[in-house]
Parts: C-alpha cells; structure tokens; sequence
C-alpha cells in the first residue's frame, strides 16, 4: 500500500515536471519525487532498521543539498535572466 502511494506520488510529480512553466514548479516537483522515494524506503524499517536508517540518512542530506543548489540556480537566473520562466533556460551552460 505505501509502495503504491509512492508510485503515484512519483506519477504526479513527473507529470507536473513535464509540464512545468517555471522554474519554482519545477523545483517543488523535484522535491516531490524526493518525498516520494523517501516514502518507498519507508518500508525497509521492518526489515532492516539500521540500513534503512543509513539510507534514509544518505536519501535526507542528498536532498538537502539538492534543494540549495536548485535554489541558488534559480537565484542567480533570476538576476541574469530578470525572470524564472523554463524557457529563459539556455542548454549546454550558455551564459547568454
């Protein structure tokens, strides 16, 4: 049951990903995934409390980090770009 609440959770949050106007959504979906996974592992705690803690410990400070990243790109598009549409976002790292 909880592995099927992820999955769907997992769903939505690729779902509002893809379609993702501006960058504040796609950073709140790409944290919707974390939860997502986080609650896939929740399970493992039956089975094996100190490897799940381990993971779940690894899985809380990638998402951290994560989520600081992201929001210091977004920060700093906002000030070179003076907006955070999806589309203002060059490929390949193209300064302007």
């Amino acid at each position: 049951m909880i592995v099927a609440i992820a999955v769907a959770l997992l769903i939505v949050a690729y779902l509002m990903a893809i379609s993702a106007k501006d960058l504040i959504r796609l950073l709140i979906s790409l944290e919707l995934m974390f939860s997502a996974v986080f609650l896939a592992i929740l399970p493992l705690f039956s089975i094996s409390a100190t490897m799940a803690f381990a993971i779940l410990l690894v899985a809380i400070f990638t998402s951290s980090a994560e989520l600081l990243v992201l929001i210091t790109a977004i920060v700093i598009t906002d000030k070179m770009r003076k907006g955070v549409e999806v589309e203002k976002v060059s490929v390949g790292g193209d300064i302007f």
